[in-house]
């Protein structure tokens, strides 16, 4: 019976799935057109494209078409749906809020299926746990992707600044100087300033261009760099040698801040050794004696010890990983 209900629990998640991708394919025909017509949009542009800069900001929104009807529920029904949509793009990746949410569905499904009929967990607790993995995994995925994105931006940003700064002294005006970047600096500092020459070029001001891209990074070294230019705009002065002197501020932050990590590490090390010996102890307990250590799962008793020392473990992980973390 137990072997019967684990094939028809896998036969409904393959079509759910199935069913995912079916949507996703008939929903991507039309994205397919409207990329032909963006194509040739962009040939008889006005404008032309001289510097060797693609449109890019068109084609970040064509993932919003894909399973449609999950977006629409999540805007109408979670509150934080512009935030969500905000570290999505956050990564550089074409992902929608609907794809997402369908993503959360399908790991939920899965794991609570693997927690109930293989793990023989507690259909309540199984579930839980899959629910749980179905939001926490994705969501660290995206995080984690939209910090390595920051982080290599950041590392090159200076760079990005000294180019602008050396067209500014040569006579080229500001505009000329973000396409400049756009086209010669690598991803994903070329991408993000290549977005800003193409809403300059589609009608926003440069200024709007800039805080909608800082909007979308949210790191402070972008807005140290919107804010400078709006400044300058105002007030006047040298603004090659503004830059010139932001640029040096933000190496001595990243200098700064691989100082605080290497004081830091010996206490981040202790987190992750801690953090991760249980699962170890865990991982070799089962390949010596799996029967022991499967009364943990079996148990209702051990449900509960589990779940107190996961709970205990998260707590003391997490304080250790704040006491060692610096803002600068």
């Amino acid at each position: 019976m137990d072997n019967l209900t684990l094939i028809i629990f896998a036969g409904i998640s393959v079509i759910f799935i199935g069913m995912v991708f079916a949507i996703q394919a008939v929903v991507g025909q039309p994205r397919k057109q409207m990329a032909k017509r963006v194509h040739g949009l962009q040939t008889r542009m006005a404008y032309g494209d001289s510097s060797g800069v693609k449109s890019t900001s068109l084609r970040r929104e064509m993932g919003s078409d894909r399973f449609k009807f999950l977006e629409t529920l999540t805007k109408r029904f979670l509150p934080n749906a512009d935030i969500l949509k905000a570290k999505l793009a956050r990564t550089g990746k074409t992902i929608s809020i609907g794809s997402f949410i369908a993503a959360m569905i399908s790991l939920a499904t899965v794991v609570s299926g693997l927690n109930t009929f293989v793990f023989g967990l507690n259909p309540a607790l199984g579930v839980l746990g899959g629910i749980a993995a179905g939001v926490a995994i994705p969501y660290k995925i995206v995080g984690f992707l939209g910090e390595r994105r920051l982080k290599a931006f950041t590392a090159i940003f200076p760079d990005a600044i000294d180019l602008i700064v050396r067209g500014l002294k040569s006579g080229l005006p500001i505009s000329e100087c973000v396409a400049s970047v756009g086209a010669e600096m690598a991803d994903p500092v070329g991408v993000e300033f290549r977005h800003i020459t193409d809403a300059v070029k589609i009608g926003q001001t440069l200024e709007e261009a800039l805080w909608e891209t800082a909007g979308r990074l949210d790191t402070p070294d972008f807005k140290f760099f919107v804010i400078t230019l709006n400044v300058q705009k105002e007030t006047g002065g040298n603004l090659a040698e503004t830059l010139a002197n932001l640029s040096n501020i933000l190496r001595q932050r990243k200098q700064m801040k691989l100082k605080i990590k290497a004081l830091s590490s010996e206490a981040k090390a202790s987190a992750y050794i801690l953090g991760s010996l249980p699962f170890l102890m865990a991982a070799i307990l089962f390949f010596i004696n799996s029967e022991y250590i499967m009364t943990l799962f079996r148990d209702p008793r051990g449900h509960t010890m589990v779940l107190g020392g996961l709970i205990s473990l998260a707590i003391g992980v997490t304080v250790m990983f704040r006491m060692v973390r610096f803002e600068i």
